[in-house]
């Protein structure tokens, strides 16, 4: 039996980054406890400077600018683009990385999952209209960029999202409908689904 939790921005814990320069909000998670036994993590995280990123082996992330100018960043010596407001980028948790900040501070979303447990899939999505999806992933997550995102999951109640509230699906099995309603919105999906042992 599948499980929908609604997640709220203003119930987020924060907790401190891995190497000490930062903190974060953590959004959700499906295991584990601090920093440790985790098969995937979504989070937001406040950055104030230019600096260096923890590492985290056997992971993958995408880490998309949610507010702010944007920041380069530095994977094993190489310089990405720039990288604006809702343009996401993935790299690898075991990667040396290190930001610099276009022009003051930024607010980033993050996903970091482990891959050889799961597959993922990643999109941001502008809603000018009625949208009607399908899933059949495992886990999804609907995390809204707007201020009043509605959505209606296969045959629950309709739920509207606020700023940065998170929709969390849990053991779906089959085919999942999905609508998204918005006056003008952008929200992120993303699909997790469990890789047999």
């Amino acid at each position: 039996m599948s499980q929908l939790t609604v997640l709220r921005a203003v119930d987020y814990p924060r907790m401190p980054w891995k190497n000490g320069g930062g903190s974060t909000e953590e959004i959700t998670r499906d295991a584990g406890v601090g920093l440790d036994g985790f098969g995937w993590r979504l989070s937001i995280a406040d950055i104030a400077e230019s600096g260096g990123f923890s590492s985290f082996n056997g992971y993958q992330r995408i880490i998309t600018v949610l507010h702010g100018a944007g920041m380069t960043l530095q994977v094993d010596g190489s310089m990405t683009r720039p990288l604006r407001p809702f343009d996401p980028f993935a790299f690898s948790g075991e990667s040396q990385v290190s930001c610099t900040l276009l022009d003051g501070d930024i607010r980033d979303f993050n996903l970091i999952y482990a891959p050889t447990r799961y597959s993922a899939r990643l999109q941001w999505i502008d809603i000018q209209q009625p949208l009607r999806l399908f899933s059949s992933a495992n886990t999804v997550l609907l995390f809204s960029a707007g201020e009043a995102l509605s959505a209606t999951v296969g045959e629950r109640q309709t739920e509207v999202l606020g700023k940065h509230d998170c929709l969390h699906l849990e053991a779906n099995q089959g085919l999942l409908e999905i609508v998204l309603q918005a006056s003008a919105g952008r929200c992120c999906l993303i699909e997790l689904t469990t890789i047999p042992a």
